[in-house]
């Protein structure tokens, strides 16, 4: 199965029999695909989808994803909704009790320290100079997890990693003309901060995929405070993947040259973006890394990453619905 992105901008996807068709005014048909292969549809900025496209892929169970020419994540068009109604239950009650709540939480935030931390130690590995005393630093503050008795308090400890991560970066870049001023969000003003934002939104589409499969509901999380529009639990579910999968990737796309800086214009607001052949090399790079084959602990077999993020929505699952004590990440070595 595939997901196909199309930004070329006026381009427009239509059912052609049994196939999706993309064109554009000035150079005809770009592509033409079996529509029984499409896992998924994702369209960015001035796309236009047929509503025959729209219903065939609804009636295949697959999706339509909207994203702004920068990358923000506008809307997903999806079949119907899990039907999961004892899960949701579970989940409600859950998030409604404070114990439970901080408990899984911790288990969030120790799969995210301990995979920053992997990602610093596998950097140190390979030749990278002045990590030891951040390493040390993330291990204490996984053992200082079991001791937060607030989620307020566990989200500090969280903050402090996060910080103390990213103020490593410059170290991890080799590439010359990609400073790395720290993590910058809204909006994201440097190509490394660029890459991570978009990167982090296509993680989140996964996610949200994962969490309708089993048949969660999205917007109600455990570590994430609650609050209008926000997908609390799929951000939860991608903390630990966020150094796996997107800040893994990212480096390796600066480090191997794949782009150079003068591959991002500046937007409104100071904002950077990828131009269209840098946008097309970071899709396949991250359609290649979703795809990579890797070991999952608790099902013991080799799938790829983007079925390592059902499986771990499945795990939340059963933790939830008392077949498992505690929520376990996904653990990068």
């Amino acid at each position: 199965m595939t997901t196909l992105y199309v930004s070329e901008v006026g381009s427009m996807v239509r059912k052609d029999g049994d196939q999706l068709k993309i064109t554009t005014p000035k150079e005809g048909t770009l592509l033409k695909m079996p529509m029984a292969n499409l896992e998924q549809l994702v369209v960015f900025g001035n796309v236009t989808v047929s509503t025959a496209v729209i219903r065939a892929l609804l009636d295949r169970g697959s999706g339509v994803v909207y994203l702004s020419r920068g990358g923000k994540l506008l809307g997903r068009l999806q079949s119907t909704v899990s039907k999961n109604i004892p899960l949701r239950w579970a989940q409600f009650n859950a998030a409604s009790d404070e114990n439970t709540r901080l408990n899984i939480a911790k288990d969030i935030v120790r799969g995210k320290l301990h995979n920053q931390r992997a990602l610093l130690q596998r950097s140190g590995r390979e030749g990278r100079e002045g990590l030891e005393e951040t390493i040390r630093h993330m291990r204490a503050l996984v053992k200082r997890v079991d001791r937060a008795v607030t989620l307020d308090e566990l989200r500090g400890i969280e903050g402090a990693g996060a910080a103390a991560y990213f103020r490593q970066w410059p170290r991890l870049i080799k590439t010359f003309g990609f400073p790395f001023p720290g993590r910058v969000r809204r909006p994201p003003t440097d190509p490394v901060n660029s890459l991570l934002s978009f990167g982090y939104v296509l993680l989140m589409n996964q996610v949200l995929t994962a969490c309708e499969i089993v048949g969660f509901d999205p917007y109600v999380g455990f570590l994430h405070m609650d609050r209008y529009g926000r997908p609390a639990l799929a951000l939860d579910l991608m903390e630990e993947f966020r150094p796996v999968i997107v800040d893994s990737l990212v480096l390796s796309f600066i480090n191997r040259r794949m782009a150079e800086p003068e591959d991002f214009e500046i937007g409104l607001g100071g904002v950077r973006r990828m131009k269209q052949k840098t946008l097309q090399k970071f899709l396949s790079a991250w359609e290649t890394k979703r795809r990579t084959l890797v070991q999952h602990p608790i099902f013991a077999k080799q799938v790829p990453y983007w079925r390592i993020i059902e499986l771990q929505a499945r795990v939340m699952g059963k933790r939830l619905i008392g077949e498992a004590e505690r929520y376990v990440p996904f653990l990068s070595r």
